[in-house]
């Protein structure tokens, strides 16, 4: 159904996508187990002073021309990077907030600003379903103070790890997903 009969172009070409399931790896408790480490990607370091010419030549490896190929046509993701943000701030970086935000209002925060990074917007998921579960367990032993500053502390100590997992894998774009939520996030995802 095309809601948009006269957009001149497929709003998709507006967000690079993460590379395949098959290329991703996912860490879930027992999906880590026999998956050989894929190749790092080159990573160039972002100069404001380039021109697009001289991104696309780069990206091509050729310093004549900039020639998007038909396959990259074809699928509507030319010249799209899967390191590049809607917000003008790296990906690692951008990736983190999603924890560090004030969770879940951060993950709620990027889901709404960030457009084209699967990484960040997954991580974005993440936070948001896994945070919104934890607010509700607060809410259910809030009778106890124990509970509460058991959940607190655990709270802070989950916050740390997932927030040094996203910069940490944000390299290669892997994505560490916690046992139910991570897959329900992978799965919203896909299906954005």
């Amino acid at each position: 159904m095309d809601f948009a009969p006269y957009q001149d172009q497929s709003p998709e070409t507006n967000r690079a996508l993460s590379p395949p399931i098959e290329g991703r790896r996912s860490f879930s408790p027992g999906f880590a187990r026999g998956r050989s480490p894929p190749q790092s990607p080159q990573r160039h370091a972002f100069n404001p002073w380039e021109t697009t010419a001289d991104t696309s030549a780069r990206a091509f490896g050729n310093g004549s021309s900039g020639f998007v190929g038909a396959a990259d046509l074809e699928s509507g993701r030319g010249g799209l990077n899967e390191f590049e943000t809607s917000l003008p701030i790296r990906l690692d970086y951008e990736a983190c907030l999603a924890y560090l935000l004030l969770p879940p209002a951060g993950g709620v925060l990027l889901l709404v600003m960030e457009h084209k990074s699967d990484y960040v917007r997954f991580h974005a998921w993440q936070s948001a379903l896994l945070f919104s579960s934890i607010f509700v367990l607060h809410l259910i032993f809030s009778w106890s103070a124990f509970l509460s500053w058991t959940f607190f502390v655990g709270d802070i100590l989950l916050i740390a790890y997932l927030t040094f997992r996203a910069y940490r894998d944000a390299d290669t774009l892997d994505r560490f997903e916690v046992p139910f939520f991570g897959r329900l996030a992978s799965n919203i995802l896909d299906d954005e």
